[in-house]
């Protein structure tokens, strides 16, 4: 497993503690954030959608940059402590909502849609009469959660707090990485994410998109697919631990 040498994506913050966990596995990994969260403006939408709150069924927040601006939106709308159900995707988003109080339940196996789909506790909260249930996120994603939630009968509402812009690089920045560092595998962390990728790769992307793809959930690994990407990895997660068993079992490719 230590003959990998990852390109990592993901925002500053997480880009840098995901190589720190890797390194401690022994796995070289290269940083260049492709994802920069910009908190959305603060509009009437989002004021009357966090008043409404208390009210909600379930609410479900899926990422970290979701909880964080979430919780700060409570702050300032006196809103310390809620009695209703919260649900993430994962247990660090599940940790900055328990930071605040709020009683937060996430599945043990698995971080994405299906796994979460999977709690009691959230298909018996929707199963209620008149369920509402509000999907905390950035713009765009997670289509497959609200959907299958309307089935089981919820009215599902999505909130937008963020946007997840492409920082500004050097033309060529992403090829020349990949080859000054030999890099041998490629992480994105959401569909997003992979566009970004893909814009950066430019007119190396056929080249690129031989390198093995390590992707979070089956929606971005068909997307993927679907752009040429040849070996794409589900890791079934976002986390570390999903990346790390991912590569585990994934062959070092031989150049």
């Amino acid at each position: 497993m230590t003959g990998w040498r990852l390109l990592l994506t993901r925002p500053a913050d997480d880009c840098a503690a995901l190589a720190e966990t890797l390194a401690g596995q022994g796995i070289f990994s290269s940083c260049l954030p492709l994802l920069e969260i910009a908190p959305l403006p603060v509009s009437d939408k989002i004021r009357q959608a966090i008043t409404r709150l208390p009210g909600c069924s379930a609410v479900i927040v899926v990422s970290k940059p979701a909880a964080r601006i979430a919780v700060d939106l409570l702050k300032a709308h006196g809103l310390q402590s809620l009695a209703n159900p919260w649900f993430s995707v994962g247990a660090a988003t599940a940790q900055i909502l328990k930071d605040h109080g709020l009683d937060v339940s996430f599945p043990v196996e698995g971080d994405d849609s299906e796994a979460l789909l999977q709690l009691s506790r959230l298909r018996e909260a929707v199963a209620r009469p008149g369920a509402q249930v509000l999907i905390l996120r950035g713009e765009g994603g997670r289509e497959l959660l609200a959907e299958r939630l309307r089935e089981l009968g919820a009215s599902v509402e999505y909130l937008e707090l963020y946007r997840r812009d492409l920082p500004a690089y050097a033309p060529q920045t992403l090829p020349r990485r990949i080859e000054a560092e030999r890099l041998n595998g490629l992480v994105v962390s959401s569909g997003q994410g992979f566009e970004h990728l893909r814009q950066m790769a430019g007119d190396a992307w056929p080249v690129i998109a031989q390198l093995p793809l390590f992707v979070p959930s089956p929606r971005v690994a068909e997307q993927a697919r679907a752009a040429g990407a040849q070996t794409v990895v589900d890791c079934r997660g976002a986390s570390a631990a999903a990346l790390l068993t991912a590569l585990r079992e994934q062959p070092v490719p031989v150049f």
